[in-house]
């Protein structure tokens, strides 16, 4: 066999070893975020966020975790764990499971997506059902905006969806709440970011007839102080 027919023959398994061990790199990613303040009814908040992956380019095991407590009673706690998928440049399919503590200790399947949308706008939709057979759904969109290279805005929504009511939850079919927010953070390093945040709630429909029956507010404003870190 010549050179010129050895070197090619030489280097194609060569080109699939580099492939194969860029496929079986792992990466991670995980951002957490903690947060104290007050809501308009005079009683304290805090909150948790975590979110991230392990994982190389294509395949992922995506975590979270998050929730509130008011006047240190925990309102709603979730954990998340997903498979992700890279579907196209910047998107991502999920499927997995989510696990409720607070307000009910419920299991659910999760499915959905999550990516960068025009205009850098990041979005996560997914769809939930619950081990009783209760559907329901959740949108999440935000984006950051530079205001210097270290101070960032970034303005949110979030809204979740039922297909049915559910008495357990207190919530009626339709959509049920909607949370509106403006996040102020100031990046010292890239991994550590204090913040100042205010989010206005809103719950909508028999949900919020619900809400008013229980002596409760429709609509409620929160103010918080918080940090970011990544690692």
């Amino acid at each position: 066999m010549s050179t010129r027919t050895l070197l090619p023959a030489l280097m194609l398994p060569c080109a699939f070893a580099a492939q194969a061990h860029e496929d079986m790199t792992v990466f991670h990613a995980f951002r957490l975020e903690l947060a104290a303040g007050d809501s308009r009814a005079g009683e304290s908040a805090a909150s948790w966020d975590l979110d991230g992956w392990v994982g190389g380019d294509n395949h992922k095991l995506w975590l979270k975790s998050e929730g509130e407590l008011a006047d240190h009673d925990t309102e709603s706690s979730e954990s998340w764990a997903l498979y992700s998928y890279n579907l196209d440049t910047f998107w991502d399919v999920q499927a997995g499971v989510r696990y409720d503590n607070r307000p009910v200790s419920t299991g659910y399947f999760v499915t959905g997506f999550t990516g960068l949308a025009p205009y850098f706008v990041e979005t996560e939709a997914h769809l939930f059902v619950s081990e009783d057979g209760d559907v329901s759904a959740r949108l999440h969109v935000e984006r950051d905006w530079l205001l210097t290279q270290k101070l960032i805005l970034q303005p949110y929504l979030e809204m979740n969806a039922y297909a049915q009511d559910v008495k357990e939850l207190e919530v009626g079919s339709g959509v049920s709440d909607a949370t509106i927010g403006l996040q102020l953070r100031y990046e010292i390093t890239r991994q550590f970011a204090p913040y100042i945040a205010i989010s206005a709630e809103k719950q909508f429909g028999e949900t919020a007839d619900i809400a008013v029956a229980d002596g409760e507010h429709r609509t409620d404003r929160i103010i918080t102080a918080g940090v970011r870190l990544l690692f």
